[in-house]
């Protein structure tokens, strides 16, 4: 299995974050599956405490980065969507 390295802007919890997440809360707690509004809104995952994802690949401020022995991502600060406050780099298997 082959490993992928992705890179994704996060945005601070807002108001729709909230209520979304408080309908997420609700359906758990109920014992039934979120609606597919809330199920899109976060990606169909887990809500992040973080805030909100944000997805980078293929926007002008991630580019790929090669050399002779090295292969990753470069981030562009200055053309990062508005709101971003933070950038996540993670592995996944």
């Amino acid at each position: 299995m082959g490993m992928s390295t992705y890179v994704v802007g996060i945005r601070r919890p807002d108001e729709k974050w909230a209520q979304m997440k408080a309908v997420w809360d609700a359906c758990r707690a109920a014992g039934v599956g979120p609606p597919d509004e809330v199920l899109e809104f976060f990606n169909h995952e887990s809500p992040d405490p973080a805030g909100i994802i944000v997805e980078l690949r293929g926007t002008p401020c991630i580019r790929a980065y090669n050399d002779d022995m090295r292969q990753g991502w470069e981030v562009d600060i200055a053309t990062l969507p508005k709101n971003v406050t933070a950038v996540r780099f993670f592995n996944s298997w």
